[in-house]
């Protein structure tokens, strides 16, 4: 496997990971009820983890001597490769319950692939990733199919969410030559060979909550080639502050 391609497809995992625990992170002290506080925000300990794991090894990969902290703090924001999914504001609760769903979904899918990789270190990554996926994609339908078929409120909140996040889920399912490659060497899946499982699952828990799920294009992409949202700086500005500010500080 050509390191320089797998040192990219880790990154685009890590960041994925690194910036949607981010955006979890922010609900500690703010979610619906105490439960919920300390779900969201051990959701977003799960990805941090698993961000964590994914860094380190594309740190050992590239072979430049950079570390999972300087991966994770000391680049700029054209060089991060999420998803923009992962980056845009929380909105309200419904919003991130939903997100949530369609990223954990998708990992979900993903890991149960990676099991499989031609890379044993992916192997032993998946296979801890896919139990925090699992739990992370029921306690997020759950939430899902409260809401869609709660009060016409909460009803509306989804379909408001639904109307603002559905651009973004088309970005998932995207092909490149980057993981085009690591799919020909059975490293990672084709993001496309996901698709129809996560639109079957998808469709279940809609259906259940009442819901009804758009047809899923590419409307909204870029994340991968380093093009953000707007709300990308600003998260980078919290997330990377008590590096920038301190640097090399330990504690």
């Amino acid at each position: 496997m050509n390191n320089d391609i797998l040192f990219k497809g880790l990154l685009r995992l890590a960041d994925d990971h690194l910036i949607l625990s981010q955006r979890l992170s922010e609900w500690c002290g703010h979610a619906p009820n105490l439960e919920e506080d300390l779900a969201l925000s051990n959701i977003a300990l799960d990805l941090i983890g698993q961000a964590r794991a994914l860094y380190s090894w594309a740190g050992e990969t590239e072979g430049k001597g950079r570390s999972e902290d300087d991966l994770a703090f000391l680049r700029l924001e054209r060089e991060y490769v999420n998803l923009q999914l992962c980056e845009i504001s929380n909105h309200d609760f419904g919003f991130t319950v939903l997100r949530q769903l369609a990223f954990s979904l998708y990992m979900r899918n993903f890991w149960e692939h990676a099991t499989q990789s031609s890379e044993e270190q992916l192997c032993g990554i998946a296979a801890k990733a896919i139990k925090e996926s699992t739990y992370h994609v029921r306690h997020c339908a759950e939430w899902v199919i409260r809401l869609g078929d709660g009060t016409e409120e909460s009803q509306n909140r989804m379909n408001d969410a639904i109307e603002r996040l559905s651009p973004y889920w088309g970005e998932l399912f995207e092909d490149d030559d980057i993981v085009g490659a690591l799919a020909k060497d059975k490293v990672m899946p084709l993001p496309s060979s996901i698709k129809s499982s996560w639109h079957k699952e998808m469709q279940s828990i809609f259906n259940e909550a009442g819901l009804t799920l758009p047809d899923i294009e590419l409307t909204l992409s870029g994340g991968r080639q380093g093009y953000h949202t707007e709300e990308m700086g600003y998260l980078l500005s919290e997330l990377q502050y008590m590096q920038r500010t301190y640097p090399n500080m330990s504690w």
